[in-house]
């Protein structure tokens, strides 16, 4: 369904938290740029109205990002609100009323997954679904089962193409410049293979807990929560071949056959833990045996991948914040001992500033042939006026680009790989906070061991160079 922008949006959970600090200040922002200029009808079963609303709005970005004037002003006057319950066919007949002549909407869905069908179906028997666009918030489910399921409800009323399955983390820029990276650089491809890539490591590390959300966290787990969907875009994008062309079909086409080529994780290539104290959090089961860390390897059994393992972390209550991509490069068949050598590497950072960094042996200080380890670094933090990761997606959505969106196909493949191994309730082990998850991560350790992401400052005082 590409070729017109959605004329209205309508936003179901307007008075929700994710409203509050992702959604209102990024609807501000693409007024900002003029790239929203159609009604925002917010629907939600609060009691409110639409000057509670607009406080809500006010409130929202007084707290998270500042009020623009002007652009507020303009915000305030597309805004629009319905009150009502999900269940009642009153509530979308008021919505229709709402939603005047506009014949394109786009249904964004930022609210729990059991009320997808009931609002789904709802939009349907009110005629609000013909010629529209739904854009549906992860969880995309919580097994290979619901996600089936998920998509026949969706499916029911909506074709594959007027269907945007949000993955906030496809929105964020330079997730997207590794595409950049590899297919805009012609020195990138003659290494980026089996033949010289030893193994790669992929760690996106919190240093803070659950936040106040043990119940929601609780009934998901580091796993569901990030890894079969954050961490796998991230793979997908680093792994995939060239697109034949860049439209989004072509693209998610790669991404998919990428996800196909990984069997399903085993038991032994897993290692779960639990940071002390996350019992004690409020909402959480005091015999709780979901993850707050998982590290895993796999491997890709594709031309270009085969036989090299990749190794996933990611946890909370670990010593940063941040998510990097460093791939070993096998040994050169030098003379010099290879004891006295370490690996040359690629290492990307993709949060909180984005850095492209090389590894690379030369001769270290005094005298005689003793070889010392440094980086060339290029670094920088995120620019000013630069996108929100929320900003992007929705105006992607509403412009029917789907290409930072993931296709049905795409999910179910996700979900095929971490399904089996969810299923067999495998050991949780302790780990203290501020520490890189539990000792028994040791049988998922890449050769020459885990890097250990540090400060920008840190890793440049260790010898790097920034470009």
């Amino acid at each position: 369904m590409t070729g017109f922008h959605s004329d209205a949006l309508v936003f179901f959970g307007a008075t929700g938290d994710l409203a509050y600090k992702k959604i209102f200040p990024a609807l501000q922002a693409m007024v900002k740029r003029g790239h929203l200029n159609v009604p925002v009808v917010g629907v939600a079963k609060a009691g409110w109205n639409l000057d509670r609303l607009k406080a809500r709005a006010k409130d929202s970005l007084e707290k998270h990002g500042g009020v623009d004037p002007a652009a507020f002003e303009k915000l305030s006057g597309l805004l629009r609100y319905v009150d009502g319950d999900y269940q009642d066919p009153a509530t979308f007949a008021a919505l229709r009323k709402e939603l005047q002549d506009a014949q394109h909407p786009a249904h964004y869905l930022a609210i729990p997954p059991a009320l997808f069908e009931t609002v789904v179906e709802q939009l349907a028997k009110s005629n609000s679904a013909r010629g529209a666009r739904v854009i549906v918030e992860k969880p995309f489910g919580h097994d290979l089962a619901s996600a089936q399921q998920l998509n026949k409800v969706l499916l029911s009323v909506f074709d594959e193409g007027a269907i945007f399955r949000i993955d906030h983390y496809l929105g964020k820029r330079p997730v997207n410049n590794m595409l950049a990276f590899r297919f805009t650089n012609t020195f990138v491809e003659s290494f980026w293979n089996r033949n010289y890539i030893e193994s790669v490591q992929i760690t996106m590390a919190e240093d803070f807990g659950v936040q106040g959300r043990g119940a929601f966290y609780d009934q998901i787990g580091t796993i569901r929560d990030v890894v079969q969907n954050h961490i796998f875009q991230v793979l997908s994008n680093l792994t995939m071949e060239p697109p034949a062309r860049l439209d989004s079909e072509s693209v998610r086409d790669e991404k998919v056959k990428v996800l196909k080529a990984i069997p399903p994780i085993e038991e032994k290539n897993l290692v779960r833990g639990q940071f002390l104290g996350y019992r004690d959090e409020p909402g959480v089961a005091k015999n709780s045996q979901t993850e707050t860390f998982a590290a895993l390897r796999l491997e890709i059994n594709s031309w270009r991948w085969k036989g090299v393992p990749f190794y996933i972390r990611a946890g909370k209550s670990l010593p940063v914040n941040s998510t990097e991509v460093v791939a070993k490069f096998h040994k050169p068949p030098t003379l010099i001992p290879e004891s006295a050598l370490t690996e040359n590497h690629l290492r990307l950072r993709l949060s909180p500033e984005v850095t492209i960094a090389m590894g690379m042996m030369v001769l270290g200080p005094g005298d005689g042939m003793a070889g010392q380890a440094v980086e060339m670094v290029a670094s920088r933090s995120p620019r000013a006026g630069d996108m929100d990761a929320y900003e992007r997606v929705l105006g992607a959505a509403m412009e029917g680009d789907a290409s930072l969106f993931a296709r049905e196909d795409y999910v179910e493949e996700a979900w095929r790989i971490v399904d089996p191994v969810l299923k067999m309730n495998t050991p949780v082990y302790q780990y203290p906070p501020n520490t890189w998850g539990p000792q028994e991560v040791a049988r998922v350790t890449p050769p020459g061991g885990w890097s250990n992401p540090s400060s920008q400052e840190a890793s440049l005082a260790a010898g790097g160079t920034a470009a």
